[in-house]
């Protein structure tokens, strides 16, 4: 989650911090129960309410299922918002939500050459959409991603497994939807 300004880092933490943990209350779930359903350790989830420990990507994606929430629902809906974990960074440019609680987060996505991302599953229903601006990208369902060039777009659930990589570097406009009232 790295930020240009060693401020706007702290602030950015500290306010991800109080929605992990709120989110967290409005659920019920324990420390224990929330990390052993986001596959991270107590410690780590802690460390992240505390304020001390500034989250990866992973680590947030992995709290956002079990918490019910998009991506932005932890960081903030401010555009310009950045997450990175060294090999994806994605930049929020839109996020709205709709009637039925859904929503479409638009991120400006960079994947560093010869890096993997492999991402875990987004709340039920959830679907992304890459379009490749430049460079070359791997992306999908894991066991059949496809492999993209500058122009070429890909959809796939993002309620399952899925992964990003890149042999070149590459950037491109990422949508996800993430629907509303899912029974």
């Amino acid at each position: 989650m790295p930020e240009d300004n060693p401020d706007r880092n702290v602030s950015l933490r500290n306010a991800v911090a109080r929605r992990i943990t709120s989110l967290r209350h409005e659920k019920r779930l324990s420390l224990s129960s929330l990390a052993s359903e986001a596959g991270i350790g107590k410690g780590t989830l802690s460390e992240l309410e505390a304020g001390t420990r500034n989250p990866t990507l992973g680590t947030l994606y992995a709290l956002a299922g079990p918490l019910g929430v998009p991506l932005t629902g932890l960081v903030g809906d401010e555009a310009g918002r950045s997450v990175s974990d060294g090999v994806v960074d994605a930049r929020l440019l839109s996020v709205r939500t709709h009637d039925d609680g859904g929503t479409t987060e638009v991120f400006w996505l960079t994947v560093a050459a010869g890096g993997t991302r492999v991402s875990p599953p987004h709340g039920l229903g959830t679907t992304e959409h890459l379009r490749v601006v430049r460079g070359s990208a791997r992306v999908g369902e894991q066991g059949s991603e496809q492999l993209l060039a500058a122009g070429a777009s890909h959809s796939w659930s993002g309620d399952t497994t899925h992964s990003y990589s890149s042999p070149d570097g590459a950037e491109g406009v990422l949508v996800i939807e993430t629907p509303g009232n899912v029974a």
